[in-house]
């Protein structure tokens, strides 16, 4: 790995981690994907990376916090984003207090991430008003958090969300992640 352009990706969603490692590599990074803090312990020991992005939320009630405790641990210098679908103020403090260079809610592209790591200081110019969120997005992040908790079981999240098994189906087939 080269140490300028080394990223690792802490991601328990195989499918966006996959989505988020070619995106990188097309832009000449040297990635490598961890889907967990163990699998980031192991990681660690061949490599420390010069960049990290680490998802907040972990399969299995991981949380993606300690992995940035690790990863700053390592390197103070790390510029480490991390990535949430379930974004707090009470969650990003602590991330930024842990090592992490920035805080982005999902979805994020790897234009956003990319730009998150230059950023080496705040912004003073961000507005001070709530950003909205749509009813579709709202819809979409409780579909995703109820699949997580049922380990992608489509009939017990469809179950849980009151949803006929076909109906959340199409939902899903409609935010496809490419």
């Amino acid at each position: 790995m080269r140490p300028d352009r080394s990223l690792f990706i802490v991601e328990d969603d195989a499918t966006f981690a996959k989505t988020l490692k070619r995106s990188f590599e097309k832009r000449d990074y040297d990635v490598v994907v961890c889907h967990g803090r163990e699998d980031l312990l192991g990681a660690l020991e061949t490599a420390v990376p010069a960049y990290a992005v680490v998802d907040l939320k972990l399969g299995a009630g991981g949380s993606g916090l300690e992995c940035v405790k690790l990863l700053s641990a390592r390197d103070t210098s790390m510029r480490i984003v991390v990535l949430t679908g379930f974004a707090s103020i009470a969650t990003a403090v602590e991330a930024i207090k842990l090592g992490a260079c920035h805080y982005l809610a999902k979805p994020a592209n790897t234009d956003d991430i990319e730009a998150a790591f230059g950023r080496a200081e705040g912004d003073v110019s961000v507005s001070l008003s709530s950003r909205p969120t749509s009813i579709k997005n709202l819809e979409w992040e409780r579909i995703h958090e109820t699949l997580v908790e049922t380990g992608f079981n489509i009939s017990e999240t469809a179950r849980r969300l009151g949803l006929h098994r076909r109906t959340l189906a199409r939902k899903l087939e409609k935010r496809v992640v490419r």
